[in-house]
């Protein structure tokens, strides 16, 4: 069993920063892929930056500079540091990983976390 455990959300003004934590338990031989998405008011839920297990990360153009998607591969963690937020960066954000949860396997399935809301006042 598998699940993601999400934590730092919370209300902050504009121009303020919060941290995102995401963690991993249960049953784990290897995590691929790892994200977060949002979802806003009135939208569908959106990736907003991913990471592969080498480190490698992208951004929506919309966050970039901004916010900034790490991992400790050792505490099977995931981060998201968002600076300079905006009023429409209000939303839910999610996490999720790729994990392999079977021995002998190369892939598995991915898992979600269960939401964490952050607030943006003007």
């Amino acid at each position: 069993q598998v699940q993601l455990v999400e934590s730092g959300g919370g209300l902050v003004q504009a121009g303020g920063s919060l941290r995102l934590s995401c963690v991993v338990e249960g049953t784990i031989f290897r995590i691929g892929d790892m994200g977060w998405f949002r979802r806003t008011p009135g939208k569908q839920r959106e990736i907003i930056a991913g990471i592969n297990s080498s480190g490698g990360a992208n951004y929506i153009d919309s966050v970039k500079g901004r916010f900034t998607i790490s991992r400790d591969n050792a505490k099977n963690t995931v981060f998201l540091q968002m600076n300079n937020l905006k009023p429409e960066d209000t939303g839910v954000y999610y996490c999720n990983a790729e994990v392999v949860d079977k021995k002998g396997f190369d892939r598995g399935p991915v898992y979600w976390g269960q939401g964490t809301q952050v607030t943006v006042s003007p």
